[in-house]
């Protein structure tokens, strides 16, 4: 696979898998390796994170494969990340009123998005960003089988 590519994304990766052989592959063939972090609770985030400390291109944004790949950005694309961070919680680290929400309909199981999009109404979209600033917040955790939880009042920073 990595021969037939520009480069490659790794998504998740535990320590021992075949995606980090792939990976390793795509550089010795000259391809470009990119890594998405993950939570560093997670163990199929291993492979990723050790592919960061290794060279591979962090990726946080499209525009950021585009740059790996040597490609310009999107231009007039605004960024969402930036955009769903700025809406997630106001200047006193409030959380905004589909934050709330989505962390009422979490509850305190383990619940995997479409769980969380059903309970919710909102867009997938919205609820994985969402997830992911209440888990930049220490608020959520990320669970093996793309499933979340609370995290406990002493474990929230």
């Amino acid at each position: 696979m990595s021969g037939l590519a520009r480069g490659v994304l790794v998504i998740e990766a535990a320590a021992r898998s075949g995606s980090l052989i792939t990976a390793r592959l795509a550089g010795e063939q000259g391809r470009e390796v990119m890594a998405l972090p993950g939570s560093i609770h997670n163990p199929l985030a291993r492979g990723c994170h050790r592919l960061i400390k290794d060279g591979a291109a962090l990726i946080e944004t499209v525009d950021d494969v585009l740059a790996a790949l040597g490609h310009p950005g999107l231009a007039g694309c605004g960024n969402f990340a930036e955009k769903s961070r700025t809406d997630a919680k106001n200047t006193n680290g409030v959380l905004d009123s589909d934050a709330e929400m989505l962390l009422n309909a979490l509850g305190f199981e383990p619940a995997d998005i479409d769980r969380l999009v059903e309970r919710t109404g909102l867009a997938a979209q919205s609820v994985i960003s969402k997830l992911q600033l209440l888990e930049l917040e220490g608020r959520v955790e990320s669970l093996a089988g793309g499933r979340y939880c609370r995290t406990s009042p002493r474990q929230a920073r």
